[in-house]
């Protein structure tokens, strides 16, 4: 991706996370120097900020992804059990664009429809070994309510209504009938080794610098 791209696609998600009400912390408008010094040691180090990916693929309204990491944990807390354990991400996927086949061995999410189109998921269980069960039924469970679905089944998700994704189960997701604002709360967040994908993809875009940044990703840190 080029960074005048990734400038112009950070100015329309501002402004449809505004358009539904959402206010993100301060150092979301933090300047490049200001995300680089001394004092944002710990923003960087968990990995808060903005996050825009094209899984390398460079088709980023095809197969791509926005967030931003609000909050989150540490790997130490997390081994020991106690402490800050959970993260918050807000992200946006446009209509018809694609979050590709992943799963993660660590962490539990719920993930929310928080307005816009028709948050789409679809689902598999995992085998024995990790990789995609296509026989076999998957049961998750929605605000509260157990619902099983055949391998490969969509669910779909109005705005207001969540699902939560236990460590193992594939899924991949998009949004029908306009963009989507999605929230996802979770365990401690580990973008670089805890996603695992049904594709030989990476994680995070290559950026070329045809531009200078109007705000540094996690991916710069």
């Amino acid at each position: 991706m080029k960074r005048s791209e990734v400038n112009e696609i950070l100015d329309r998600s501002w402004s449809f996370i505004k358009s539904h009400g959402v206010h993100l912390p301060p150092f979301a408008h933090w300047t490049p120097d200001q995300m680089r010094a001394p004092e944002a040691a710990d923003i960087r180090s968990r990995g808060l900020g903005w996050d825009i990916t094209d899984y390398g693929q460079g088709r980023f309204d095809e197969l791509g992804l926005f967030l931003f990491t609000a909050r989150n944990g540490s790997h130490e807390d997390l081994s020991e059990g106690r402490g800050m354990l959970y993260a918050e991400k807000i992200m946006i996927s446009r209509a018809e664009q694609l979050s590709p086949m992943h799963r993660h061995n660590i962490k539990a999410e719920d993930i929310i429809n928080r307005g816009g189109g028709t948050l789409v998921i679809e689902l598999f269980a995992p085998d024995r070994d990790g990789g995609i069960d296509r026989a076999a039924p998957v049961t998750v469970a929605c605000d509260g309510i157990a619902r099983t679905l055949p391998a490969g089944g969509k669910l779909k998700l109005a705005p207001g209504e969540s699902v939560t994704l236990m460590p193992g189960i594939w899924h991949a997701f998009w949004s029908e009938g306009g963009d989507c604002l999605i929230g996802e709360v979770s365990t401690v967040n580990d973008d670089r080794t805890d996603n695992v994908f049904e594709m030989e993809i990476g994680r995070f875009s290559q950026i070329e610098e045809d531009t200078a940044p109007t705000h540094l990703l996690v991916s710069d840190y």
